[in-house]
């Protein structure tokens, strides 16, 4: 049975968490990056470390993708047969359950995971801004997992090790959402919890994600030079539920275009996705069952039980 949801949004002077990352009081950042992680399961940061530059251009190609032909940007297409995400999709149908989206979605690290034939060749720039997008990106996602891991009482490294260490995979998937003649007749995308880990998201000024908090559909305020970041599923269950995996959402404007460019970070297919063993107690019992990563995502994807 489903959860009822309050469809109304909540006043915008309740707000999302922002961290600035600079700040130069590390256990301030340390607080907030955690208390953010266990009430919302989303924040946003600020100062980051990755050059605005680099997002501008990261932003400008993937825009520049969607902008060609059909034809050309079938080149990189899922193709019909593959049981895997990899490659170009479009779908802008007026479908119950369906979404009102094209997406190009790809793995970017580690290198032996990575298949060049969906990354665009046109424009001629998207692999060099791709991959200096994802050094850096990968710098930020092992930060804040290892503050998350702190928070836990552990050791640094601990969630990145419980994914699976170097062999932890990043899939960068680029949303684009045009302008929905009828907004209200479908979602860009329905409600759902991430089957990840972490999602680092950057998107143009177009507001769309909504996430659910205390019983209300919460817009996310559109901050400038921030990355938005959300957690999900996997960080629940290493976390042992003391990190919230956040339901969201996404609308479509009725006259604007949205885009979005998260990156995921996904536990390895063959790690095993389970609370850490650090973590349990007799006081503190293991919540989740063990279960392989690519089993697990299999089975929440067909809506089978995990527990």
């Amino acid at each position: 049975m489903g959860v009822q949801i309050d469809q109304h949004t909540s006043p915008p002077s309740e707000t999302i968490p922002i961290v600035d990352l600079s700040n130069p009081d590390e256990d301030l950042v340390s607080r907030a990056v955690v208390k953010a992680s266990q009430e919302w399961g989303i924040f946003h940061v600020v100062n980051h470390g990755i050059s605005l530059d680099l997002i501008r251009r990261l932003k400008e190609v993937g825009t520049q993708f969607f902008e060609l032909p059909e034809i050309e940007k079938k080149a990189v297409a899922k193709p019909d047969t593959s049981q895997d995400f990899e490659g170009y999709t479009r779908n802008l149908k007026y479908t119950e359950d369906e979404v009102w989206a094209d997406n190009l979605f790809h793995r970017i690290w580690p290198p032996s995971c990575i298949n060049f034939n969906y990354w665009p060749k046109n424009p001629p720039q998207y692999r060099e801004v791709t991959e200096e997008y994802t050094e850096e990106t990968k710098k930020l996602s092992e930060r804040l997992l290892g503050i998350l891991s702190e928070g836990l009482g552990l050791r640094h490294e601990a969630l990145k090790e419980g994914l699976g260490g170097e062999k932890t995979e990043y899939v960068l998937r680029i949303n684009n959402f045009p302008p929905n003649p009828k907004p209200d007749a479908t979602l860009g995308l329905p409600e759902h919890t991430d089957i990840i880990a972490m999602a680092l998201i950057v998107t143009n000024e177009v507001p769309g994600l909504q996430v659910f908090n205390n019983d209300h559909w919460f817009d996310v305020q559109y901050v400038p030079s921030s990355i938005t970041v959300t957690i999900g599923d996997q960080i629940l269950r290493l976390s042992n539920g003391k990190y919230k995996n956040v339901l969201h959402r996404v609308t479509v404007d009725k006259e604007k275009q949205r885009m979005s460019w998260p990156v995921f970070v996904d536990a390895n297919p063959d790690a095993v996705i389970r609370p850490l063993p650090e973590l349990i107690t007799g006081d503190n019992p293991s919540m989740f069952k063990p279960i392989i990563c690519k089993d697990f995502k299999y089975r929440r994807l067909f809506k089978l039980p995990v527990d």
